[in-house]
């Protein structure tokens, strides 16, 4: 029997020691791809609003983020086999934007480590987390504003008469207005089941 307990030591040292490293590979893995999948839908959001707001005006834009943002955050959650979506503590569309529970504390830790003097445009975190269905990986990046963004969520008294009136008449319970350049406005939130 003496002999056993340092054959189980071993065993239980050399399968312990070699699941963090599998564990940190996959979640590396994991990490890469979320940050690709996030920088996929920031581009394909910012290239279909720009051209846009550039054929049209921003009130045309807001219909886009109404209709085609969805529908792109939706081709990429098939096409990737993970949910993809934007999300914020003051969502402009409560249905598909509003931060659970997970997020809203990523969220909250990003507006900290701001106000800590991190830049807000290089702001992620992502875990692995148990939740009913299993264990899933969760990761958020954050969204910034930058100047177009203002023309539709900017202070309030500083939007155009035209989007103040599209904000009312699509976003009756509008929350997302009101924002400085260079804050963080939301996050695109990435979950992938494992």
């Amino acid at each position: 029997m003496v002999s056993r307990i340092p054959l189980l030591a071993v065993v239980c040292l050399w399968f312990g020691a070699n699941l963090p490293i599998h564990a940190q590979t996959s979640d590396k893995a994991l990490l890469e791809e979320s940050r690709a999948v996030a920088n996929l839908i920031v581009n394909q959001v910012r290239d279909e609003l720009v051209r846009e707001m550039e054929r049209t005006s921003p009130m045309r834009a807001i219909t886009v983020c109404k209709y085609s943002v969805p529908e792109i955050a939706s081709n990429i959650s098939r096409e990737k086999g993970m949910r993809v979506t934007r999300v914020s503590l003051r969502p402009r569309n409560p249905s598909l934007g509003e931060a659970d529970v997970w997020e809203q504390k990523v969220l909250l830790d990003f507006e900290k480590r701001v106000t800590k003097g991190e830049k807000a445009d290089v702001l992620e975190y992502h875990e692995v987390v148990r939740e009913p269905a299993g264990m899933a990986f969760r990761y958020m990046k954050s969204i910034v504003v930058s100047a177009p963004c203002l023309l539709c969520h900017g202070p309030t008294e500083q939007l155009s008469e035209g989007v103040r009136a599209q904000l009312r008449q699509e976003y009756p319970n509008d929350k997302a207005v009101g924002y400085r350049l260079g804050q963080v406005r939301g996050a695109v939130s990435i979950k992938k089941p494992l």
